[in-house]
């Protein structure tokens, strides 16, 4: 999927609301900047005064006036100070605020994008878009406005005074200035390009990183550590081509701008001395002439140093808006409500699906009702669609044609929140978050009290190998509950499920990778937990969806055969031919 790019307007357009909460702050900031930017304009005037005096008109020239001068220049200076505070302080606290809104928001609507975005995305690079490309929002949001407003307010002062001090010494200095800006700009655009696909490609190292350690009993099993080496070395060093390619650019803009620095010193020392030479200027205008000139040349490298932090800056917002603008397939409709407690039943009608981003179909004009409290299951070949059509009940995917009802009305007539809040849903791979047993149960229901979590666990069949454990419910479950076993974890999904005590329920391969003693535990918490509810069960084990109400048979062609176990077997079709087959393989 190719992100998209953004122009330099629209970039400051899309961000410019995220200073609005904060724009007392941002007013109160470019006040002190403009307060530092007065120091630094008054002293050459200071200088050209005393070097005027100094040379003409002596005797005019006090101790007094000189310490009064020395003065206002020592106030200037304390102001100076405590603007130059709260610039480096408030200034920056404000910029970290606006970073922290950003990533809230970029958090939030992640988890309203469908499957298919998780899909077709490395999770290495959306964390990298939430964390790393954030971080150069803090001095981007801080030092842009500032820096540009003193660069701003600098020339223009600068320019003012030197005009009125010599118009065509001024407009030979000046006229080094739009040239500068033109090549800085054009070499501005380059770095933005560079930072892109070096943003890019750390994403891509953070996704290898990822994947080889989340996979590393797999890389063990095979021996493969060279080989994974060896992929992560590729992707390290085209980082490293990136950076190398990025810093030569900046060698270039560094190089550049000295050379327009010197340009201008020359300019003054040249021009001025000529014109002074000739009376057109007097000696402590030439002073002032240089003093400001070095003042632009010292606000001119400021603005190239902030170079690097504004692209950097400006491909941490790019990116962020790549996720912001990333659509939000599945939504409430306008007219949504809430769906209360249903009774159970669940149709399709004449239901078409197919996946958004490659066009698969997986079936058309499916038709099937599912009664309040029935126990049906569903077997068929891998890529029949069995998980699919489950997932398109809480509405995972949007369905492409027909409707989906729950008690007679469209799925889409509910909110999601209230729809999936009544279906529980165990899956054969368990995700558990890394915390304590208590908190992935709980997480089913977080204002259940500990009581009935352990009453939960008790239904489930997890309190005993809980309280087993030396730390009981609060013993630390790893990372993906990697210290768990696999029937441990699935006894605490389901004890989850328990807590959230749903009206439906959607049971995908529950029990196919645990062996047999696991799985006869779980099936015992499996059925009880789907008493008294409707429940949907995907199953390649047979043996645990023989006493279900229906099973039915769903192929690349619908569903083929539909009956309960005994019924099916006597048809002699596909479900009779998995039966035999299972046997066998016993």
């Amino acid at each position: 999927m190719k992100d998209r790019q953004y122009t330099t307007k629209e970039l400051f357009r899309r961000f410019q609301p995220y200073f609005k909460p904060y724009w007392k702050t941002l007013v109160l900031d470019l006040f002190c900047a403009g307060l530092t930017t007065l120091c630094e304009l008054v002293l050459p005037m200071i200088m050209r005064y005393i070097t005027n005096q100094g040379l003409y008109h002596l005797a005019e020239l006090s101790v007094q006036t000189i310490l009064g001068v020395v003065a206002i220049y020592l106030a200037l200076r304390i102001v100076d100070c405590v603007a130059t505070y709260y610039m480096a302080g408030v200034g920056h606290i404000m910029g970290a605020k606006i970073e922290t809104d950003m990533r809230r928001d970029a958090y939030q609507h992640l988890h309203q994008l469908s499957n298919t975005y998780y899909n077709n995305t490395k999770v290495g690079q959306i964390m990298g878009r939430i964390t790393n490309d954030l971080f150069d929002v803090t001095e981007f949001a801080h030092h842009c406005p500032e820096e540009f407003f003193i660069a701003g307010v600098k020339l223009v002062i600068a320019f003012i005074i030197l005009m009125r001090i010599n118009v065509l010494l001024t407009l030979i200095i000046f006229l080094i200035v739009p040239i500068m800006v033109a090549v800085c700009m054009h070499l501005n655009f380059k770095m933005r390009d560079v930072f892109r696909r070096q943003r890019n490609q750390i994403g891509e190292l953070n996704a290898r990183i990822e994947d080889s350690l989340l996979g590393q009993k797999v890389v063990k099993a095979f021996t493969n550590e060279q080989m994974e080496t060896n992929k992560f070395e590729t992707d390290n060093r085209q980082f490293f081509d990136i950076k190398r390619d990025s810093y030569h650019l900046m060698a270039v803009f560094n190089a550049t701008t000295h050379a327009f620095d010197g340009a201008m010193y020359v300019s003054v020392l040249l021009f001025g001395s000529i014109f002074m030479i000739k009376g057109w200027v007097a000696a402590g205008d030439l002073v002032a002439f240089l003093l400001y000139v070095t003042t632009l040349i010292a606000t001119i490298r400021r603005i190239i140093e902030f170079a690097e932090q504004f692209q950097r800056g400006m491909t941490g917002i790019e990116r962020f808006l790549q996720i912001m603008d990333a659509d939000i397939e599945i939504f409430d409709e306008a007219d949504a409500v809430e769906m209360g407690e249903p009774k159970g039943e669940i149709a399709f009608h004449n239901v078409s699906f197919e996946y958004p981003d490659d066009h698969n179909q997986v079936f058309k004009n499916l038709n099937l009702t599912i009664h309040p409290g029935e126990k049906v299951a569903l077997v068929g070949p891998s890529g029949g669609g069995k998980t699919t059509l489950c997932n398109l009940i809480p509405r995972f995917y949007d369905v492409t044609g027909g409707e989906i009802t729950i008690d007679g009305k469209s799925i889409k007539h509910f909110t999601l929140k209230s729809l999936r809040h009544n279906i529980g849903i165990v899956q054969q791979d368990v995700y558990l978050f890394s915390g304590t047993i208590y908190d992935n149960i709980v997480y089913g229901r977080p204002d259940a009290t500990r009581e009935e979590v352990m009453e939960a666990a008790k239904r489930a069949g997890a309190h005993e190998f809980i309280t087993e454990l030396k730390d009981g419910y609060d013993t630390y479950v790893g990372e993906r509950g990697v210290k768990l076993s696999g029937g441990q974890k699935q006894r605490i999904s389901i004890a989850r499920v328990f807590l959230k005590n749903p009206p439906i329920i959607i049971l995908d391969e529950a029990t196919s990778a645990l062996d047999n003693e696991s799985e006869y535990e779980v099936a015992k918490s499996l059925g009880r937990l789907s008493e008294g509810r409707t429940t949907l069960t995907i199953a390649h084990r047979l043996s645990s969806i023989r006493n279900s109400d229906r099973i039915l048979v769903l192929t690349h062609d619908g569903i083929v055969e539909e009956g309960n176990h005994e019924e099916l077997l006597e048809k002699h079709g596909i479900y009779d031919q998995f039966y035999r087959m299972a046997n066998e393989l016993k």
